[in-house]
């Protein structure tokens, strides 16, 4: 008799929406897990990436917490990356009914997710430097946690998390139930148990993938690795390349590219959108490989992954195996590839040892890897072509012609529209006779000559004042300005206009010298503005003034050039 969902005490309701997600049995670290879980139990989960152990936690955490208020959640997972908690948060959302679960992770709006941990939320799942961050601000409190998960503990040692999550922990209700699950317990992970982790049952899967996944180690060196890289895509299917930088990571995406190869970078220096955007593009099939560091070696349930490349080897085994992971997952087979240089033959030689692999380090032969299925090579003419449709896309549609096309459409049009009456047939057109045989056109009627220049009668005389006249070659025929100013107002000679300025200047004599300066030189302005000739320059306007002052009796002041406010130069230099 098999194991289902419901011997194991799941609840109905979830098992349920298990079913039809079409998850009928459960994997075997589920069936270990999920009883002792459900009983309220701490326990240490040891399995494979791969092996199903976010529903293994998640049906307990679904069916032990309840609602939480505004700020205090009662449910906690843990976890080292933004793409695990992530994808943790959707697998629970599917799973529960009502609960409110929210992913808070760096790389994102922070704002948001303090405003939906104060309206409440029932399940956190975090990344342990966010949480803290929201904590400080009074955001959330987990006083009432009463089931905390830490997934991937072995990977939160290896990214130095633990400090941070053994003092989350202590946040926690003492009273809580506590589930690790990690792909090894060494002694780090030992600490963490004895510590916060009260009389724990521990589940050790033995690693059943194994044999599904074929390894190859090959000589190849740098300049012709990304090429060589380009043709087992191409062969195999959708597949994760690593590097060991981001760097490095961002020049392989971009040599694959260039191969003809759809590529994607996903690396702790991309945004947290990019690196969505790159995994749901690898998910719908429109990159063909995703280049990434460590940061994406575990945690990241990619479906459909054909191979890993090993572009940098690792020079750790653990790392060797989480990378590995990501392929031939839930028994399925898969092909993982590394790339060694001859310079480290060695490192290559002992990662295989520490990592239980057989084999050598071998020359690179494409022949022994296998072809990648339709479905895949289909989807990704699917991603290639955008929204254009064609006979691969619908095979069950035979595919036309274009004349075929077009006489169908003919004939739909046809039967679509109503049939249209007879119009009456048009009379034949008779043929025009030749130029030579039309009669001569009409000629137009004659224009009446006009007057010649001299024969037009006289204008008015444009001389007189008021008035101007332009000659056709731009000048001025008629009398200029002045000339109108003595035809309307006369002008007086020039004596005439020294003496009026000097009678001006004497009554304003008795007015003040101040003051009968400026009235003076006013005066004597509108006198010279009258003139025809040219405004006189500065020196010699002020030599009239002198002059017109003199005849009246009047002081003359300075001569010099009124200066502009500007300080004098030292004496030593005006001297010079």
């Amino acid at each position: 008799m098999s194991t289902t969902f419901a011997s194991l005490g799941v609840p109905e309701e979830i098992a349920r929406r298990l079913a039809k997600r079409g998850i009928d049995a459960p994997f075997p670290i589920q069936a270990a897990t999920i009883p002792d879980a459900l009983y309220g139990r701490d326990l240490c989960g040891k399995a494979p990436t791969g092996s199903g152990k976010t529903i293994a936690f998640g049906i307990p955490m679904i069916a032990r917490v309840t609602r939480a208020a505004p700020k205090r959640p009662k449910g906690l997972v843990l976890t080292p990356t933004r793409e695990l908690a992530i994808q943790v948060a959707d697998e629970l959302r599917a799973l529960s009914g009502e609960l409110r679960v929210l992913a808070v992770y760096g790389g994102a709006g922070i704002e948001p997710q303090i405003k939906q941990l104060r309206a409440g939320v029932d399940i956190v799942v975090a990344c342990p430097g966010r949480l803290l961050d929201v904590i400080e601000r009074n955001a959330c409190d987990l006083r009432d946690v009463r089931f905390a998960v830490i997934d991937e503990a072995d990977r939160m040692a290896d990214m130095g998390f633990l400090p941070d999550v053994r003092r989350i922990l202590d946040m926690t209700n003492e009273h809580r139930q506590t589930l690790l699950f990690s792909a090894t317990l060494d002694g780090a992970i030992d600490a963490l148990v004895k510590g916060y982790q009260t009389d724990p049952v521990v589940h050790e899967m033995p690693d059943e993938d194994n044999g599904d996944v074929i390894h190859h180690f090959w000589a190849s060196e740098r300049p012709g690795r990304g090429q060589l890289t380009a043709e087992i895509i191409e062969r195999v299917g959708p597949t994760i390349v690593f590097s060991r930088t981001r760097h490095g990571a961002d020049r392989i995406a971009k040599q694959l590219v260039q191969a003809g190869v759809s590529a994607a970078p996903i690396h702790g220096g991309r945004s947290q959108g990019q690196r969505e955007r790159a995994l749901n593009a690898f998910h719908r099939g429109e990159v063909k490989a995703l280049v990434a560091t460590d940061v994406a070696a575990r945690g990241i349930h990619v479906e459909g992954v054909m191979c890993v490349i090993h572009f940098d080897i690792p020079a750790d085994h653990k790392d060797y195996v989480h990378r590995s992971g990501r392929t031939g997952r839930a028994g399925n087979v898969g092909t993982v590839v590394a790339l060694v240089p001859i310079a480290q033959k060695r490192d290559a030689a002992k990662l295989r040892k520490l990592a239980g692999i057989e084999g050598e380090l071998r020359e690179p032969a494409l022949g022994l890897l296998p072809e990648g299925h339709a479905a895949f090579k289909v989807a990704a003419s699917r991603g290639s072509r955008g929204k254009s449709s064609s006979a691969t896309e619908r095979p069950d549609r035979p595919s036309r012609t274009r004349t075929e096309r077009s006489e169908r459409s003919d004939d739909r049009f046809r039967t679509e529209r109503p049939a249209r009456t007879e119009r009456p047939a048009r009379p034949a057109r008779t043929e025009r006779p030749e130029r030579s045989e039309r009669p001569a056109a009409s000629a137009p009627p004659e224009r009446t000559q006009r007057p010649e220049l001299e024969d037009r009668p006289e204008r008015a005389n444009l001389s007189a004042p008021w008035s101007s006249k332009t000659s056709e070659h731009g000048r001025s025929d008629g009398p200029n300005r002045t000339e109108r100013r003595r035809a309307r107002f006369g002008e007086p000679d020039s004596a005439e206009r020294m003496e009026r300025a000097a009678e001006k200047a004497a009554k304003a004599a008795s007015r003040g010298a101040s003051d009968n300066e400026d009235r003076s030189s006013a005066d004597f302005d509108r006198a010279v503005a009258g003139s025809p000739k040219v405004r006189p320059s500065g020196a010699s306007r002020r030599k009239a003034k002198r002059e017109s002052l003199v005849d009246a009796g009047l002081p003359t002041g300075s001569s010099k050039k009124r200066r502009s406010g500007k300080p004098r130069p030292p004496a030593s230099k005006r001297r010079d």
